[in-house]
This record gives C-alpha cells, sequence and structure tokens, in this order.
C-alpha cells in the first residue's frame, strides 16, 4: 500500500477510520470554515453517519463541495434560522441559506414539538442546501417514539415522463417507523432509479455507468459518467418515478416556499448562486391514533410475518428496510470506516488547507 505525506505523518491512500474520529476531524474541518461548534457537529454526525450506514455516496465524500461553497458565500456558515408557526400543526422554516443537514434537524425538531401537541407537524423549509441522506432526519423521529417522514428536492437531474431535459431532482422519498426495539424501519429511497452520488462517485473515479441508468446531452443512453451527469438521469419505474419526484418538488419546493424545478441550483455546477433548496419535515405522534404499546406490538407482528414468509431460492435472511444499513453501521463502528482514494486525496488536501491534523 503506498502513502503520502501530510501534516507530517504518513498516510496511507487506502484506509478505514474510526467514525469518532472522523466526526471530529470533520467538526475541526467546519469549524475553521467559520461554522459554529454546534452547527459543525451536527454536519459532521449526519455526514458520519451515512458512510457509517454504507451510503458513502452522502458521506465525507460530500463535505469538500459544502467548504468550497461556504468559501465563495454560497452557504452561510453561521446562519440564524427562523421558525415561524403558521398553523398548529404547521410551520416555515428559513435556513438563511444556512447549511442543510442543520435546517433539516432543526426542522425535525420542530415538527416533533406541534406533533406532541396537535398529533402530528410539519414543518416546510426554505432558503436551504442539500442535506445528505434523507433517511437520517427521520431516525430523529424514530428515537422520540414518532413516525419520521422527509422529503427535499434537489438541482434538476431527471427529465419528465417523455422528455430528456432535466427538471427535477433525484428528490428523495424517506420514511421511519419507530418498531419499540432498537433498529426503527428506515425506507430511504430517491425518485431516480440510482442515486445521483453514485454517478458522481463513478465520474470522480474515472469509471463507466450500467447503461440504463442515465442519458447524455443529446437524450442517448450513455455509460459515460460524466456525460450522464451533464445529462440527465432516469427516474426509477418509468412514469412512477417521475410522478414521485414531482409530488416530492410541490411538497419540498412549491409548498414550502423553498426552489422548485429549475430554481434550484447546481451544488456543483453553479458556483455564482445559492442553491435554494427545499425540504418538508413531518412527525406523527402514535400516541394520537393508539397506545404506542399498541402500535409497537402490530409493527413487531408485521415484521414477523415479513420475516417467516416463504423465501425465492437462494435467498438468506428476509430483511426490513434499514436493517442491512444497520448491520453495516455495526460492523463499520468496529472495523472503521473505508475510504478511498479519490475521498481520502480530497480529505487530506483539506486537513492541510486549514492546518487539521488529518485522523490515522
Amino acid at each position: 500500500m503506498s502513502a503520502m505525506k501530510t501534516n507530517q505523518k504518513e498516510i496511507p491512500t487506502a484506509m478505514a477510520v474510526k467514525g469518532e474520529e472522523l466526526i471530529e476531524f470533520v467538526t475541526n474541518l467546519a469549524e475553521k470554515s467559520g461554522v459554529g461548534h454546534d452547527d459543525a457537529a451536527v454536519l459532521a454526525d449526519s455526514l458520519v453517519d451515512a458512510n457509517l450506514r454504507g451510503i458513502d455516496t452522502h458521506g465525507v465524500s460530500r463535505l469538500p463541495i459544502y467548504l468550497k461553497r461556504i468559501s465563495l458565500g454560497l452557504i452561510n456558515p453561521k446562519a440564524k434560522m427562523t421558525f415561524t408557526r403558521k398553523l398548529p400543526a404547521v410551520g416555515i422554516l428559513d435556513a438563511n441559506n444556512g447549511l442543510g443537514q442543520v435546517a433539516g434537524v432543526r426542522a425535525m425538531q420542530e415538527a416533533m414539538t406541534l406533533a406532541k401537541e396537535c398529533g402530528v407537524g410539519m414543518v416546510g423549509v426554505e432558503n436551504s442546501q442539500h442535506f445528505g441522506a434523507a433517511g437520517y432526519y427521520c431516525s430523529i423521529a424514530c428515537r422520540e417514539e414518532m413516525i419520521g417522514l422527509a422529503f427535499t428536492n434537489a438541482e434538476p437531474a431527471l427529465p419528465p415522463w417523455g422528455s430528456y431535459e432535466a427538471i427535477f431532482g433525484t428528490n428523495p422519498i424517506a420514511m421511519g417507523i419507530p418498531t419499540g426495539k432498537d433498529i426503527p424501519i428506515i425506507i430511504d429511497m430517491s425518485s431516480s432509479i440510482v442515486a445521483r452520488g453514485k454517478i458522481v462517485a463513478a465520474a470522480r473515479n474515472g469509471n463507466s455507468i450500467p447503461q440504463d441508468w442515465a442519458l447524455d446531452p443529446d437524450g442517448n443512453p450513455t455509460t459515460d459518467a460524466q456525460k450522464a451527469l451533464d445529462g440527465s438521469v432516469l427516474t426509477m419505474a418509468g412514469p412512477k418515478g417521475y410522478a414521485l419526484a414531482l409530488m416530492v418538488d410541490i411538497l419540498s419546493g412549491v409548498l414550502s416556499g423553498g426552489g422548485f424545478g429549475n430554481g434550484v441550483n447546481s451544488m456543483y455546477k453553479d458556483m455564482s448562486h445559492p442553491a435554494n433548496v427545499g425540504h418538508m419535515l413531518m412527525a406523527v405522534n402514535i400516541e394520537g391514533f393508539t397506545p404506542k404499546s399498541v402500535f409497537f406490538d402490530r409493527v413487531q407482528s408485521l415484521i414477523e410475518d415479513i420475516k417467516s414468509s416463504r423465501k425465492r431460492p437462494g435467498t438468506g435472511e428476509i430483511n426490513f428496510p434499514g436493517e442491512r444499513k444497520n448491520h453495516v453501521k455495526e460492523e463499520r463502528s468496529k472495523t472503521g470506516i473505508p475510504l478511498d482514494e479519490s475521498v481520502l486525496r480530497e480529505l487530506r488536501s483539506l486537513a492541510d488547507r486549514f492546518n487539521v491534523e488529518f485522523p490515522i
């Protein structure tokens, strides 16, 4: 294994880093970029949590672009976010062009406060940024034994069905359901056939992509990751994915007051304007419908039915959504988070730039 020097230490070109060390490193970098300590800790926790769960496309590989946009004045590192309660169960959070992860956490906290009082809480977010893995915010609700839902739009990447012009973001849909056990059900899926972050990673590493993932700028299927980023990503399930992307854009952008469609600016390509992303966070108080003990018993009964269902040939254990990612988190919490050469190179550069010691 080859190595390079940074901060006076030899660092290998591929390595695994302990989650807690990576959290400290990211927190320090964010603080050096002007982010307050508490907000930097939120950013670090959300990014490293994605890596721990195996969602590497939404982990620390995103940090360089966030810090670059902070340096260009396109993200406000010390944003004062304001929450306005519009109706008993409804409110709007103005993220004031702050970090999307901080806005997402704040909005879910406000939604849970509303849900404790009203049974449900729904908070739209305007003037925000890319906020990472949507399931992260649902897990916050699950820890409070509430059901959480999270939606966000993003820079145009998906075409309407029958078109090849990118209008919608990959627009994820996420839902978290507490189970009364340690592992909640976490449903987190994009409206695209594949997470756009996988195409970004392929382009960064010079790898090709499957031909059924994306279209080039002329509307032709492509295996070239960079042409895919310049073109459009196909929706999941054809017209159904298009309909879901539209639904998320209306909830996250049109309804919240945030940007929508072509009004959401590219995080990677547009270095002149804030991203103008919108989110929608929701919390459901289970006790408003049924006692939590009854709900958990019913959820466990459903899980048992799933687990005991007849398996197709070659199938091992049948998992519920989020279960495999939790297994990955348990393993990576012990062995460390694997970081590939391209991510390490970027993180090493940031460590040198901000004079922050890189974890080894």
